[in-house]
């Protein structure tokens, strides 16, 4: 992982140690990650980065982000932040690959980490809920999104915070095949067809990012 604060850093490496995680390495900017990331080749699974990191303190985590899907890497990325920005969720997951976008002061316990970390490890994404609010109350509509109905785009919201269809239908009071019917739905509104190598789910809350902000 790589984050500059100190504190942050060591508090963020316990909790995931606390939770079944294993830490490779902790450094505290993008130059020294991609050291890291030599030394532990094939042993990484996920790199938890920061947004913000020396020297500018702008984007290098999500250039370092953008460099590993130019290199080829297809390991899971989750970014923390302090700040929501959809254009930033949208720039993360467009990079490509299993990606997740968190507010550090919204990640309420290890656990939670855990589960987005692991979310990512598998392929999926996560967007934390207030970034999906954020771009779900703009006014902008989007052609695509204009045809789903509105339990459709509440469980296109739910994908988009990286839930599982079991997970959906828990929040929904729905059985999870009502779920994946309706996440086909979805998928054939949005013109999103079956590809190798690519996550319809991802690139539907793609879309949803990229119209919304």
């Amino acid at each position: 992982m790589a984050e500059d604060a100190l504190l942050i850093r060591e508090g963020i490496c316990q909790l995931l140690v606390a939770s079944g995680c294993t830490v490779l390495a902790a450094v505290p900017d993008a130059d020294q990650l991609s050291s890291a990331l030599e030394t532990h080749i094939g042993e990484v699974d996920v790199v938890v980065l920061d947004i913000r990191m020396p020297p500018t303190h702008t984007d290098e985590g999500i250039r370092a982000l953008e460099e590993l899907r130019a290199r080829g890497s297809t390991v899971g990325v989750l970014l923390l932040s302090m700040y929501a920005s959809g254009s930033l969720a949208v720039r993360a997951l467009s990079a490509g690959g299993a990606t997740g976008y968190l507010l550090k002061d919204r990640v309420k316990d290890g656990t939670a980490l855990a589960d987005a970390v692991r979310t990512v490890a598998g392929g999926g994404s996560v967007v934390d809920p207030e970034v999906v609010t954020l771009l779900m109350s703009s006014t902008g509509r989007a052609r695509g999104l204009e045809a789903l109905t509105p339990k459709e785009l509440e469980v296109l919201r739910l994908m988009a915070e990286g839930r599982s269809n079991l997970g959906i239908g828990r929040v929904l009071g729905i059985s999870p095949k009502t779920v994946d019917t309706h996440v086909e739905h979805i998928l054939d509104k949005l013109g999103i067809q079956p590809s190798e190598g690519e996550n319809r789910r991802v690139l539907a809350v793609l879309e949803l990012l990229r119209n919304r902000g």
